[in-house]
């Protein structure tokens, strides 16, 4: 067998897998905790749906910064305070909390289940 036939699937398993592993530095909460989170004024909360999303349904504390928006408007966020991210499910924030991270955000907090978990 070649060694090319392990080493390209083997690399290609740890480009996507590193994927899917979750970002250090980023905090998972859940929608119990997040009414703890809530009562905290020196944290931002972020909601990443677009905004036909948020007027359907939203947590009123939070701020609506769709995801596709979001790197244009980091500078409307303070990087040394904490950032809580929601969404529907929680992937599209995963996604922004990957983004926060690679710009030097360094509270990051997902919360886990999105507006799907909410129970408030």
């Amino acid at each position: 067998m070649d060694w090319l036939d392990i080493l390209i699937p083997l690399a290609l398993l740890l480009f996507f897998g590193r994927m899917l592993l979750p970002v250090r530095g980023i905090t998972f909460i859940t929608t119990e905790q997040l009414k703890e989170k809530i009562k905290d004024q020196h944290v931002q909360l972020i909601d990443v749906r677009t905004n036909g999303e948020f007027k359907g349904r939203n947590i009123s504390s939070f701020k609506n910064l769709p995801l596709h928006q979001l790197g244009s408007k980091l500078d409307t966020l303070d990087p040394s305070k904490e950032v809580v991210l929601i969404c529907q499910s929680g992937m599209r924030s995963s996604k922004a909390a990957k983004l926060l991270k690679k710009k030097g955000f360094k509270k990051i907090t997902n919360v886990s289940g999105g507006i799907n978990a909410w129970r408030g």
